[in-house]
């Protein structure tokens, strides 16, 4: 079935553009919700005049949509996440969770016209572009930062980690000084928490 789209649809087309699709989606969503009319006679016999109407309307969106690209272009939007001890995240920040903090922004852009090229899994700044229209795009960063507290927590286990090194360091000099070959548990658990210091070093440094 041809309709003649009145209102911009992603997936089909422009304003005013004529488009077949299929009869239930046309009688069953396009038409009653007002997007697309009939392409019968009468409406293509009266396209010409609609056009103008519909090419004013377009005009209006394309203006909204580059006033909306000047407010998001730039931005850098803050998360603030948890983290594995692989150093990823728990999960990804979403294109809703970065419409829900543009719209906290006073900025509204809907989570589908986001478009993220590399996933967000990790702490660090990502680009993030915002396809507001044919030709209208924006871009602008979001950064992901590690949680405060848990930030606190791995500086804890950092320092406590430190302080049974210098303990461990400190009972094998005393042994080496006493003539004691046999080297203490602690001594032999020095590369593991060297390893676990260095991977906490790793991630409060991104």
């Amino acid at each position: 079935m041809k309709v003649i789209l009145t209102e911009r649809v992603k997936t089909l087309g422009n304003v005013g553009e004529i488009v077949n699709v299929s009869q239930g989606y046309a009688r069953n969503y396009l038409i009653p919700n007002r997007v697309a009319v009939l392409a019968d006679e009468t409406n293509t016999k009266h396209l010409n005049h609609q056009q103008k109407v519909l090419a004013t309307k377009m005009e209006g969106q394309k203006a909204t949509a580059v006033a909306g690209a000047k407010k998001v272009e730039g931005t850098t939007l803050e998360f603030v996440r948890r983290v594995a001890g692989s150093g990823k995240l728990f999960g990804t920040v979403s294109n809703l969770e970065i419409a829900k903090e543009l719209e906290a922004q006073g900025i509204e852009i809907e989570k589908r016209m986001i478009v993220v090229p590399n996933p967000i899994k990790a702490l660090g700044t990502f680009d993030v572009i915002a396809k507001l229209f044919d030709g209208v795009e924006a871009n602008f960063k979001v950064n992901v930062t590690l949680d405060p507290a848990q930030a606190e927590e791995m500086k804890k286990k950092q320092e406590d980690a430190d302080k049974k090194k210098a303990a461990a360091l400190e009972a094998a000099a005393l042994a080496k000084e006493n003539g004691e070959e046999e080297v203490t548990d602690e001594v032999k658990e020095l590369t593991e928490e060297e390893k676990l210091k260095e991977e906490a070093n790793r991630i409060l440094r991104s």
